[in-house]
């Protein structure tokens, strides 16, 4: 009785200093809704930076893509601007990446060889909690206005 009494204890110590390491663990990277690999310090509910700079991410060139279309190749000259623009901005080549899918672009930035998207409305929530994404600015019209 009394052996299996101590092998109870030995049970509930292991797994009470398991739980509270999983707990200082998770308070040391709070991340709410995203995946294990990204932390959210700031609370702003999406990823922040690493706070090892040895882990930022600093291409040679940026890869840039807009969600998925019918036919990707149109819009390679839609966005020359945009891509001229934040070549100039950024110092680096900015090349534009046609995706023939949503999953296909997610997968691109969650992978980490997409750097800047544009994502359709309903992909916005995944590719904060999935890859990281950090959104910044909406399409708009002069006027203000926006929406399909």
């Amino acid at each position: 009785m009394i052996r299996s009494f101590t092998t109870y204890v030995k049970l509930f110590a292991l797994l009470l200093i398991f739980g509270l390491s999983n707990a200082a663990l998770a308070a040391e990277c709070p991340r709410g809704t995203l995946d294990k690999q990204y932390c959210d310090r700031d609370g702003n509910l999406t990823a922040d930076l690493p706070t090892d700079p040895a882990k930022w991410v600093d291409p040679d060139s940026l890869i840039f893509a807009y969600t998925p279309v019918e036919d990707p190749a149109v819009y390679k000259s839609v966005w020359a601007g945009f891509i001229d623009h934040m070549s100039k901005t950024t110092g680096k080549k900015v090349i534009f990446f046609s995706v023939q899918s949503n999953a296909a672009q997610l997968e691109a930035m969650r992978s980490g060889r997409l750097h800047v998207a544009g994502f359709n409305t309903g992909s916005n929530p995944i590719a904060v909690s999935c890859a990281g994404f950090v959104p910044f600015a909406m399409m708009a019209s002069p006027d203000g206005s926006f929406g399909y």
